[in-house]
This record gives C-alpha cells, sequence and structure tokens, in this order.
C-alpha cells in the first residue's frame, strides 16, 4: 500500500472525520481466501496496510458501487456467500463481508484495515500491553494466513495479518489500489507510541498549519500511514480512514454521488499536488480518494524522499523513536 516517506499526500485530515466506528466481521472459518501475493514471495514488511474488509448490510449494491467507482471485479468466495473478493487487474485487493447491522450506531458500515506482522501472537501480546484490546480470536486461512482483529487504545479499530503468501512489494499503487490510510484519534502522543511498539515504526511530528498533532508513521524508508488528532471539540470516535488512489478525484467524487453515495469532504488540494476528496459509499462506510502524480523518479516528488535518507521534508524526529523490533 504505500509508497515513500509521502509528507506531500497528508491533508488536514481531522477534516475527513466522520465519526463512524470501525466494526468487524470475520469471515465463516471454511471460507477460502486468496493468497495475497501470487507467486507466493518471502517480502515481509511489517507495519504496511496490506488489505482492507468491508462491513457492509448489502453484498450487491457494495459490489455495484465500488466496481462503478473504482473498476473493481468481484468473484464469489467459496464457502460463505456472504463474503466477496474485489480484483483489480486479477489481483486481490480487498474483500467485502454483509453482515446485518443493529439499530446501535456502534456498529456501522465501514472498511477494516489488515497491517502487516510477522506474528500475531507477538501483536497480541505487545495491543495487550500498550493499553489495547483484542475484539476477535485469531483465524487462520490457510492461502491466506494468520489474522486478528483489534483496537488501539483510543478505541480505533484495526486487523493484522501475518501472510502466509508474503506481503505485496512496496511499489507506487495503480488508480485502483489503496494507496495510503490514516488514523484519527484523541491523544496522538498515546496512539504513536502504541502503533510503534506494535510495528515498530519510526515516528516522525509533521508541520502543520492548525493547531493538532500530526504524526508520520514510518518504516523501511516508507511512509505507512498517519496520525493526525481529532479536534477537541469532537464526539467523533476514533477510526482508521482508507484511501484509493484515482486519476481524477472530482470526477470521482461526482461519479460517487452518480452511484448513490455522497460526498462528506470535498474536493480538495493536497499538499502533494493532486487532489483528495472523501466519500460515503451507499451504506455510509468512508473512503478516502486521492490523486498521485506520477514521475520519473518519485524519490523527487514534492514531500517525498528517497529511501535511506536520515530525514524527512515537513517532519520531525520525534525523540527516542528510533525503530523497535516490530511482530
Amino acid at each position: 500500500m504505500m509508497n515513500k516517506y509521502l509528507l506531500g499526500t497528508l491533508c488536514t485530515l481531522a477534516l475527513v472525520s466522520t465519526g463512524i466506528l470501525s466494526t468487524s466481521a470475520a469471515p465463516a472459518p471454511g471460507i477460502e481466501l486468496p493468497p495475497l501475493t501470487q507467486p507466493p514471495s518471502t517480502e515481509a514488511h511489517p507495519g504496511k496496510v496490506i488489505w482492507a474488509d468491508l462491513v457492509t448490510p448489502d453484498l450487491k449494491q457494495a459490489e455495484d458501487f465500488y466496481a462503478g467507482l473504482f473498476g473493481w471485479s468481484f468473484q464469489p468466495a467459496e464457502g460463505d456467500r456472504n463474503f466477496a473478493v474485489a480484483t483489480v487487474d486479477g489481483r486481490p485487493i480487498a474483500g467485502i463481508v454483509q453482515r446485518s447491522m443493529s439499530g446501535d450506531h456502534k456498529r456501522q458500515p465501514a472498511w477494516l484495515p489488515f497491517i502487516a506482522v510477522r506474528d500475531v501472537g507477538a501483536a497480541q501480546r505487545s495491543v495487550k500491553a500498550n493499553g489495547g484490546k483484542v475484539l476477535s480470536p485469531q483465524r487462520d486461512y490457510p492461502m491466506r494466513g494468520r489474522q486478528e482483529v483489534f483496537s488501539d487504545p483510543d478505541g480505533a479499530v484495526f486487523a493484522v495479518l501475518a501472510s502466509s503468501s508474503g506481503d505485496p512489494p512496496d511499489v507506487l499503487a495503480e488508480p485502483g489500489e489503496w494507496i495510503w490510510s490514516s488514523v484519527l484519534v484523541k491523544n496522538p502522543d498515546r496512539e504513536a507510541g502504541f502503533y510503534r511498539a506494535l510495528f515498530g515504526y519510526e515516528i516522525f511530528d509533521q508541520d502543520s498549519e492548525d493547531s493538532r498533532k500530526h504524526v508520520i508513521l514510518a518504516s523501511d524508508d516508507y511512509a505507512r500511514a498517519g496520525i493526525h488528532a481529532l479536534p477537541d471539540a469532537s464526539h467523533r470516535h476514533p477510526h482508521w480512514l482508507n484511501f484509493v488512489r484515482v486519476e481524477d478525484v472530482g470526477v470521482a467524487a461526482a461519479k460517487a454521488v452518480h452511484l448513490g453515495g455522497k460526498i462528506l469532504v470535498d474536493p480538495r488540494p493536497d499538499r502533494q499536488g493532486g487532489q483528495i476528496a472523501v466519500v460515503a459509499d451507499p451504506s455510509g462506510a468512508p473512503v478516502g480518494l486521492m490523486e498521485w502524480a506520477d514521475t520519473a523518479d518519485q524519490s523527487d516528488a514534492p514531500g517525498a524522499m528517497a529511501p535511506g535518507t536520515p530525514q524527512v521534508p515537513g517532519a520531525t524526529p520525534t525523540p527516542g523513536t528510533q525503530p523497535a523490533e516490530s511482530p
């Protein structure tokens, strides 16, 4: 999922917080999920977002929306008629699972990010030791790997996955693929410590024009995700927000409305030079849209940098945040 210290791709993400709490529902135990990479590899990128599942009350409606918006294709998963695998050019990109939603506002349609780890058991111990919670037991899927769902100390929900076929390589996302993820929280400093302990991230403070805290989580000389403070007066629940690369954010946002969704954050300039927006699908699940300007050498792009460079433009290393050994 994402590229070289893309500090320029980050926006004022407090504006895009929707207050929708992530929710999760594991696929049926006998389901056959495809491997993340084919052919298998030995690549391992702990801390990289490598997958996402949508929990929705209407599978067919979601398939129609995301096929029209991103050009995704869908294949039913054997062993669970309520689960479909989304693909881009034949590559698995996401899962969509249909589950009934109660009237409880805490269980709303949402995308659940899966973050790479080497050892799910070690990840669980780190989560418990640093103030997080276990939300579902470990599950094994033969071709996929082992996964588990947690919440961080602020309550934002995420999953970890130890892929049995290796992690996807670190290459720039194509249109229709996940390109960035951020978590919006109430206590960025505590959250940064939690995620650093869990995934071994380096932590960089990002310059911002507002008074709120913005942090970049990085590993292997690649930006992996952002942490952004919710406004002090916000009643919105901490949550993860995931972005898909599109060629034209304005066109994609208008298409989302035409397909039955709505715009949560209007298209606006991003510091990298393109546009970003946030839309909701017909069930209300939020998803980000992001442009990315191709260059001959991505390390020369505004806000980007080559692997191995010790500092990040526009960001300052937080003292004591050299990478730890990740699960």
